[in-house]
C-alpha cells in the first residue's frame, strides 16, 4: 500500500523545521514542569487532608496552611507556561509517521494521552477555582483530586517509558542548539513573571506585584477579603433570639452578651483560602476549649460546628481535638478591634490556626459533640 497519499499536512517530513523540537529541550522543560507538580500535587494532598479531616491534623504551625495552599497555587500557576511550552516542543510527535508501530508504542502514545489530558483538565479547573468559576456540572473538590493522582500515574508511566531518552539529554552534551538558551531563558521568564504577579495573594511582600490574582488581601470589609457575603447565605438579618448552643454531656444556650462577659483571647491568625489568598488580623473571643469546658465536653472530642447559614456544602465543618483544644483557636467576636461585619460572620465565627479557610465556620449557631 502507498502510504504517501497521507503524508500530507503535519504528517509530511519537514513539516516541523524548528530545531527546538529536539529532545534536550524536552528533557529541562521536562524538568521543571515535573518539579513544579511534584509540589503542587504535595501540598494539593494536604489541604485535601485537612477539608476532609482524615488522619492526623496538626494546629500548628499556625501558618501551615496559608504556606502549603499558596505554594499549591503558585506552583499550579507556573505550570501554565511550562505546559504550553513542553508541549510546543514535543508536539511533531503526534504526527510521525508510522503513527503506530506496534503495542507497546500504541501503550506509550495512549499513556501519553492520558497524561497530557488530565494535566490540562487539572490546570485549567484549577485556575477557574481561583477564581470561583464552575462552568462544569461535575464537583470540583473531588474531580480536582483525582486528576491530580491520574495525572501522578501518567508521569510515572511516561518517565519509564522515557528513561533511556531522559538519562541520554539530562546533561548537556554536544553542540549547542541555536536558539534553545534564548527559548529556556523565555519560559523561565514567564514563568517567572506568573509568579510575580499573582504571589502577592498570599506573600505579604509580593502584594505590591499582585496584579493578576484572584484576590487582593487587603481589599474588603474591615480590611479583609471575603469568598461568600451573608446575602450570599441569607444571613444578613440575625434572629433577634439568637444563641449559640453548646452541646455536650450537659448543655448550654449564650447569648452575646454572656460570651462578651467570658475571658476575651486575642490572636493572630491568617484567613488562608483554598483559592490561593491569605490575609492575617487580629482576632478576639472566647477559646473553644473554654465553652467545650462549660459542657464537660472530654479532652479527646472532636467538635461539629453549624453555621446559620441554611444551605451551602461548608454550612456544617467537623474540628478535630487538636484544634478544638488549641489555644488559639477562638470563637471570635471582633476582627482587628472592632465586631465582625456580616461579612465576616458576625454575631460569632471560628477562626484557627492552621486551618482552610472554609472550614473557618462563619455566623456559628451550634458547637456539639462528635
Amino acid at each position: 500500500m502507498n502510504t504517501e497519499f497521507f503524508r500530507r499536512g503535519p504528517f509530511r517530513e519537514g513539516a516541523f523545521p524548528s530545531r527546538l523540537h529536539e529532545p534536550r529541550s524536552a528533557v529541562v522543560l521536562g524538568r521543571w514542569l515535573g518539579s513544579a507538580l511534584v509540589v503542587c500535587l504535595a501540598t494539593g494532598l494536604i489541604s485535601h487532608a485537612l477539608q476532609e479531616g482524615s488522619g492526623p491534623l496538626p494546629s500548628r504551625p499556625v501558618n501551615g496552611y496559608r504556606v502549603t495552599q499558596g505554594l499549591h497555587v503558585i506552583s499550579g500557576l507556573a505550570m501554565i507556561p511550562l505546559l504550553g511550552a513542553k508541549l510546543w516542543t514535543v508536539y511533531p510527535r503526534l504526527f510521525e509517521w508510522p503513527p503506530v508501530r506496534g503495542v507497546l508504542h500504541a501503550l506509550e502514545r495512549l499513556g501519553v494521552a492520558l497524561l497530557v489530558a488530565a494535566l490540562l483538565l487539572e490546570v485549567f479547573t484549577g485556575l477557574l477555582n481561583t477564581v470561583q468559576w464552575y462552568p462544569w456540572p461535575f464537583p470540583f473538590r473531588e474531580t480536582h483530586y483525582w486528576l491530580a493522582w491520574t495525572a501522578a500515574g501518567g508521569l510515572l508511566l511516561h518517565l519509564g517509558a522515557k528513561a533511556p531518552t531522559i538519562a541520554e539529554h539530562w546533561r548537556r552534551r554536544g553542540p549547542e542548539v541555536p536558539g534553545r538558551r534564548g527559548f529556556l531563558t523565555a519560559v523561565a521568564a514567564s514563568v517567572g513573571l506568573v509568579t510575580l504577579t499573582t504571589a502577592g495573594q498570599t506573600v505579604p511582600w509580593l502584594g505590591r506585584f499582585n496584579l493578576f490574582g484572584a484576590r487582593s488581601p487587603d481589599f474588603g470589609p474591615q480590611g479583609l477579603p471575603v469568598n461568600r457575603t451573608a446575602e450570599q447565605a441569607g444571613t444578613v438579618e440575625i434572629p433577634e433570639d439568637w444563641r449559640l448552643t453548646v452541646k455536650g454531656p450537659d448543655q448550654v444556650r449564650l447569648t452575646l452578651a454572656d460570651l462578651e462577659a467570658m475571658p476575651q483571647y486575642t490572636a493572630r491568625l491568617p484567613i488562608a483560602c483554598v483559592e490561593g489568598w491569605s490575609f492575617s488580623a487580629e482576632w478576639t473571643g472566647v477559646r473553644l476549649r473554654d465553652l467545650l469546658d462549660l459542657v464537660g465536653l472530654p479532652e479527646d472530642a472532636a467538635v461539629k460546628i453549624t453555621s446559620l447559614e441554611r444551605r451551602g456544602y461548608f454550612r456544617t465543618s467537623e474540628m478535630a481535638a487538636s484544634y478544638a483544644r488549641d489555644p488559639l483557636t477562638l470563637l471570635a467576636l471582633k476582627v482587628n478591634g472592632e465586631p465582625l461585619a456580616p461579612d465576616h460572620g458576625y454575631p460569632a465565627r471560628i477562626i484557627a490556626p492552621n486551618r482552610p479557610g472554609v472550614l473557618q465556620t462563619k455566623w456559628v449557631k451550634t458547637l456539639e459533640a462528635l
